[in-house]
């Protein structure tokens, strides 16, 4: 038996296929270098069609492999500063751990976070801990996994308030091509996913959630069709009646297009549809 996936990573193969290809309302750039001596750059900019609110973003990360350890800075265009180091597979085969911290400058505002994982065969471990003047936040995930099935339990504890501000359970089955990933929320958020890859070039996904005390469910269904190595569309639709088409082109090596646009089928001729455009770069 592999290593089960994280917590959040549970039912990821089906949401994936929900949201990479999409880029609805936004036009986007993203920009990949590394330097000589192994720093990591990553550049990205996008700018809202409907408010004209641009955005952008600089990281930078550099590994220290015979270290274990991996040292990485963001800033954005909020004006927010943050610094995070990881060490992995040092203290023990299958550990890894993570500071992090941000600093706006505006506000004087700070925070950091203690991220600690331990994977191995069968069992997939983490506690994170947010520290806050009030009280810590601690989270806590477990995910077992045995001949294919999962399960999941993800807990948040407000030391602040001394009580429970999450309670969630998952539980799936993985055999090939196939996936099925189902959870619970708080008691009352329940959902689940269904991904099954039909051949080489077709991946199909459908999910369905529904809240306990509300006749509202929702569900969508979602296909990906790679036409050759560089080209690959992408359709969604959902009980709203809203269809989502993306198209994803790589132009050359390093040099990807997306396309893709959102309509409202209940509404189709009173406007509001959008699209989107994204460039990724990469050298």
């Amino acid at each position: 038996m592999a290593v089960p996936p994280s917590y959040s990573d549970l039912g990821k193969s089906a949401k994936d296929i929900f949201s990479k290809g999409y880029g609805f309302g936004v036009v986007k750039l993203d920009l990949k270098t590394k330097s000589q001596s192994g720093v990591e750059f990553s550049t990205s900019g996008s700018s809202n069609t409907d408010s004209g609110k641009a955005t952008g973003s600089l990281e930078t990360k550099y590994k220290m492999k015979e270290l274990g350890l991996t040292f990485n800075q963001k800033w954005n265009t909020d004006n927010t500063l943050s610094t995070g180091v990881t060490l992995e597979d040092q203290l023990a085969n299958g550990l890894k751990l993570t500071f992090d911290t941000s600093f706006v400058p505006n506000t004087g505002k700070k925070s950091g976070k203690l991220k600690t994982g331990y994977k191995r065969d069968y069992i997939n471990l983490g506690c994170d801990v947010d520290f806050d003047f009030a009280g810590p936040v601690i989270h806590g995930a477990a995910v077992v996994g045995y001949e294919g099935w999962l399960a999941g339990y993800q807990v948040a504890f407000d030391t602040a308030k001394s009580k429970l501000a999450q309670n969630n359970f998952a539980l799936g089955y993985k055999a090939g091509d196939f996936q099925l990933h189902t959870n619970v929320n708080d008691g009352t958020e329940f959902g689940g996913s269904i991904y099954q890859k039909v051949n080489d070039k077709l991946e199909t996904a459908v999910n369905l959630a529904w809240t306990a005390g509300s006749n509202n469910t929702r569900f969508g269904i979602a296909a990906k069709y790679q036409l050759d190595t560089d080209t690959a569309i992408s359709a969604k639709v959902n009980n709203a009646s809203l269809i989502g088409i993306g198209y994803t082109q790589t132009l050359r090596p390093g040099v990807k297009l997306t396309l893709s646009g959102l309509v409202d089928g209940k509404n189709f001729n009173a406007g509001g549809h959008k699209i989107g455009l994204g460039f990724e770069l990469e050298a």
